[in-house]
């Protein structure tokens, strides 16, 4: 069964927007959603007001440039933004709708798409239509079509607004599909001329579903999927100085992957979170994942060292079902003022997992915290990866005994001091404890104790200056099986403190 607290119905595309910029104090802190319905609707916009835990159906957002028009809407692929600065006309905390309006043949097949902007003034409550970013035309399931899809907003310092899309509009090309922005000067009512991002040559692969977020050194962050790439649906990261030049559009830029190799796949959000020191740690979602990663994608992979070297595992707050490839396509993941994550997902419904217009929308809450070093996820010597639900994240490395198995953590330190590092193990039935050591430098285990379903929990102490780390888990006489590292501030760790699975 999956984890969360049912919301309502609905295919995909959860999007979510906390409001921080609007001129009456007490709309801050309001939570807009919206997602995609399978009905012709329009956007399904829901609102979860300050100190409240039910969320509220506010209103559907329809099209206004076709009303009346049964066969065409506003549904899919909706991007809610909060302005924090005036842009054009549009003053500090307008809200903004991003959404692809299609329209219908007789038969009800998609045959147009249209990537529309809404803006609010009134935190949610009305919008007014400001402008068409890009069109495209074609059955989605025609080799020929030239649809566009998944817009994507920011704003740059200079107030300027950027929205960021997929384009099939090029497969004459060469381009299956390929990432493009358009840049507004004044607000969003007219928009530059097309500017191409990620496009790989070969007319095969689909680059697409960017998502753009910034991180404290000013620079932007992209993450996208690369559908029909060398390893399918494989989540990409791009950066890029002033968000409009993402370099080489050829070069498909950073992988996101474990030192495992598990990596995220299909329908990625990025997000930078302002946790664990100034460069924070980014954080990406996905709809599943390969390399070994789970393939239901409850795992968010994250970096505290903006986005250089490995990436590790947590769980998820929402552990949805997948049954169809609508659900968990789009997530939404932010970080509350009380340092919790809001996630919001679709999810398989149970009863007919296989159907997407029966998925539903769950969202749950979980604290944020980044100091977890999944054993699977590290580079593995003599040692594999094994299904357990007694496990965090639910799997574990098996390390072969020494000198073969070791596990090897390429840890980053955001700020340096005494650390407590923690190792949760167990032994397969002949005498062992694991051995730790940092840069090549044994550590002293300080004590261990018994932990819930057979497993122990072995510390250490130790200082770790801010920067890179190298550091070595392995069993002192036989195999084990090892869980995770957790590696706490010393002065706020608690020898007692029971690790959460």
């Amino acid at each position: 069964m999956p984890i969360g607290s049912l919301l309502t119905k609905g295919v995909g595309y959860a999007t979510l927007v906390r409001l921080d910029h609007q001129p009456a104090p007490s709309a801050n802190g309001r939570v807009l959603l919206a997602f995609e319905r399978d009905d012709m609707g329009g956007i399904p916009l829901y609102v979860l007001e300050p100190g409240r835990h039910d969320w509220r159906f506010m209103e559907n957002v329809t099209d206004q440039v076709h009303r009346g028009y049964a066969r065409g809407q506003l549904r899919w692929q909706p991007n809610l933004y909060e302005l924090p600065r005036a842009s054009g006309a549009l003053p500090a905390g307008t809200v903004l709708l991003s959404a692809n309006a299609t329209g219908n043949d007789a038969q009800g097949k998609v045959v147009s798409e249209d990537l529309q902007l809404y803006a609010s003034n009134d935190g949610g409550r009305t919008w007014r239509y400001l402008s068409s970013i890009v069109k495209g035309s074609g059955k989605p399931e025609d080799k020929d079509n030239h649809g566009v899809w998944e817009p994507n907003l920011r704003m740059l310092d200079d107030g300027r607004l950027v929205a960021y899309y997929s384009s099939e509009r090029h497969k004459a090309e060469g381009f299956n599909q390929l990432l493009a922005h358009k840049v507004s000067g004044d607000g969003g009512r007219t928009w530059s001329a097309e500017h191409i991002d990620v496009a790989i040559p070969g007319g095969v692969e689909r680059p697409g579903m960017a998502v753009v977020d910034r991180l404290p050194d000013g620079r932007y962050v992209m993450s996208y999927e690369d559908i029909d790439g060398p390893r399918n649906g494989h989540v990409y990261l791009k950066f890029s100085r002033d968000g409009l030049d993402w370099g080489d559009p050829v070069d498909r830029g950073t992988p996101v992957q474990t030192q495992a190799g598990a990596w995220p796949a299909a329908s990625p959000i990025v997000k930078w979170l302002p946790v664990d020191g100034h460069e924070g740690v980014i954080v990406v979602l996905a709809e599943r994942a390969g390399g070994g990663g789970d393939p239901s994608g409850h795992a968010i992979y994250w970096n505290n060292d903006l986005g250089r070297g490995p990436w590790w595992e947590a769980p998820a707050p929402v552990q949805k079902l997948t049954g169809n490839i609508h659900a968990g396509w789009t997530q939404a993941l932010q970080l509350e003022p009380d340092g919790t994550l809001l996630h919001v997902t679709s999810s398989s419904s149970p009863a007919a997992p296989t159907d997407a217009a029966a998925n539903v929308i769950l969202e749950a809450s979980a604290p944020a915290r980044f100091d977890r070093y999944e054993a699977e996820d590290a580079a593995r010597h003599w040692a594999v990866q094994i299904d357990d639900p007694s496990a965090s994240n639910r799997r574990k490395a098996r390390v072969a005994a020494p000198p073969l198995g070791r596990l090897d953590f390429a840890v980053h330190v955001a700020v340096g001091g005494p650390r407590l590092l923690r190792v949760r193990w167990q032994d397969l039935g002949f005498p062992t404890r694991p051995v730790v050591r940092i840069d090549e430098q044994a550590v002293a285990a300080s004590d261990t104790r018994d932990d819930r379903d057979g497993w122990r929990v072995t510390s250490f102490r130790a200082p770790l200056q801010s920067g890179d780390h190298a550091i070595t888990v392995a069993g002192s006489a036989h195999a084990l099986d090892i869980d995770y590292l957790q590696i706490d501030a010393a002065a706020a760790a608690t020898a007692t403190a029971k690790p959460s699975r």
